[in-house]
């Protein structure tokens, strides 16, 4: 390109930071015609000291690199030749900034030439104009919205006030395919991020709202029933979709299966129903739906699968189990007019690969621990599968409890693994670390590598209970924490896991506080120290030692 850089008079450097044109980019060049400049940027970055990167000198005001217009003169000079030929090897986001973006616009107006901005600060503040103020740019005509925006660290953006759905709201306004964000994030977003930054949590009515008869899905109900006395209570929950529709019910012995049927025969029915007895029960539902209704799902006769399952969870109390269940079916098929809004959002977004329930928390400590032992195992599975969506941290957007609507394209990676029922185990591999835990954290992730986004769903009487509960207990963990929720995480995640709360984790967690430089010298010494403390315990607990 250097060699037909003379061709031009001005030459724009962008990179892929930034969706657009959201609105025209004509009217910005027209304006900026008009300005004797030799180069200029969209939007530009306060001074900021210390340097945030560095924490020492200063992050001198700047154009934000993201997209520069140069002119004929700067390009032509020896200044530009020398900058490019003399710029750092940048292997990071902070040496793209402290190397690059950060010393451009000084570095060329100290030699001589003058820059400007199409679109320069609305406030005096050292925040990430675009994404900060994404609206207020898009409404004052800047072309292009930065990817940032909804990507960004969830507590980060909370502290701010920043509503990224407000974000996508005014994007769509303007014209600009959304469903183009939503697949780019899908694929390069942890989905948990995504469906926080994004705010993809649906809250149903029980009236349909959204519903197109004229565009019916061809739909499929993929129930496994291991209880063949919940028959019919599942049949009910499914009669609530629009429409006709098939079911493949899946059991694991022929007794269960005749039951079943019997259940069927006292029903009118929807569409075509096969019961199906599977050669095992490993892997209990995930099994089913994977192997044994693999033909089904591969079959292209389906827009939609619904897969659901007969849910008593006998290992918790009765209580406990019930909520589970509840959670599970009515936010899955609530009503009527719910169901139909569900699928509505199917037929409303062609990028829609998955929509469930959202984390249980009510009797269950999932909140914080939702990988429990499946994330190594998960990480495995997905190099296999060839899942590269990042991992999310503390949590996977997962559908626990494994109930879910779907398109079955968006499982494709899932579907067409050729799994056995030995891949599973027995019985007693049914548990967190083992093949079906794992799968039933991710579906999301799967989807997101073939770029269809994941919707949460609930009905406003589940939030009604759901909300206040997750708002008292975030009152409560935050009562003994200083500073802003975000802040309160910071110092958490600095402090590392708590394990047991002994001295050993105490004295951990304040070296990682407040002298982390020393960790490493401090881990020698503890670990050196060993012997001595087993002594000393022993002589305080003689009695132990004797019986030994």
């Amino acid at each position: 390109m250097r060699d037909r850089i003379d061709e031009f008079d001005e030459v724009v450097i962008a990179n892929d930071t930034w969706y657009g044109p959201v609105r025209p980019f004509a009217d910005v060049f027209e304006q900026m015609d008009r300005r004797a400049v030799h180069f200029w940027g969209l939007t530009d970055h306060a001074r900021v000291e210390p340097h945030p990167f560095t924490q020492t000198g200063y992050l001198p005001y700047h154009l934000q690199s993201y997209w520069v217009a140069v002119r004929r003169d700067m390009l032509a000079s020896e200044e530009w030749q020398s900058y490019w030929r003399d710029l750092p090897e940048m292997t990071s986001y902070s040496d793209a900034v402290v190397k690059h973006e950060g010393v451009f616009t000084e570095h060329f107006t100290l030699a001589g030439f003058v820059g400007d901005v199409a679109f320069p600060l609305l406030v005096d503040s050292p925040e990430n104009y675009p994404v900060m103020y994404a609206r207020q740019l898009l409404d004052a005509g800047c072309p292009t919205l930065k990817r940032r925006a909804f990507f960004q660290w969830p507590p980060f953006l909370d502290r701010a006030a920043v509503v990224s759905r407000w974000t996508m709201d005014t994007a769509e306004k303007y014209g600009y395919p959304v469903e183009l964000i939503y697949a780019d994030m899908a694929r390069n977003v942890a989905p948990r991020v995504m469906n926080a930054g994004a705010a993809l949590l649906s809250v149903l009515p029980d009236e349909d709202v959204s519903y197109d008869p004229e565009r019916p899905l061809r739909t499929v109900v993929i129930a496994h029933i291991f209880y063949p006395e919940m028959t019919a209570e599942m049949m009910d929950l499914a009669d609530r979709l629009p429409g006709a529709y098939d079911v493949v019910i899946t059991t694991p012995e022929a007794e269960r299966a005749a039951e079943i049927q019997k259940h069927l025969d006292e029903r009118e029915l929807r569409g075509a129903v096969q019961v199906r007895v599977l050669e095992s029960n490993n892997g209990r539902d995930q099994g089913a739906f994977l192997i044994g209704c693999r033909d089904v799902l591969l079959s292209g006769e389906y827009d939609l699968v619904v897969k659901i399952h007969s849910k008593k969870t006998p290992q918790d109390a009765p209580a406990v189990g019930a909520h589970f269940k509840e959670q599970q079916f009515g936010n899955m098929l609530h009503s009527e007019g719910y169901a139909a809004n569900v699928v509505a959002l199917f037929q409303q977004e062609a990028g829609l690969g998955l929509a469930y329930p959202p984390m249980v928390h009510l009797g269950h400590p999932t909140v914080g621990h939702g990988w429990w032992e499946n994330k190594p195992g998960f990480a495995e599975w997905c190099r296999t599968l060839g899942i590269r969506v990042p991992l999310d941290d503390a949590s996977p957007l997962a559908p626990y409890g494994s109930m879910y609507f779907a398109r079955p394209e968006a499982l494709r990676l899932l579907i067409e693994h050729d799994w056995s029922y030995d891949d599973f185990g027995d019985a007693t591999a049914y548990q967190d670390g083992g093949l079906a835990h794992i799968l039933e954290r991710m579906p999301s992730y799967a989807a997101g590598e073939l770029r269809f986004h994941t919707r949460t769903i609930a009905a406003a009487d589940y939030l009604a209970q759901s909300y206040p509960a997750l708002s008292y207990n975030l009152d409560q963990l935050s009562a003994t924490i200083p500073g802003s929720t975000m802040e309160q995480i910071q110092i958490l995640k600095r402090l590392g896991e708590w394990d047991y709360g002994t001295s050993r984790d105490f004295g951990r967690m304040f070296v990682a506080l407040h002298v982390p430089h020393l960790r490493d010298r401090l881990k020698g010494v503890y670990r050196r120290s060993e012997r001595i403390r087993g002594a000393l315990w022993r002589l305080r607990h003689p009695s132990a030692w004797r019986r030994g």
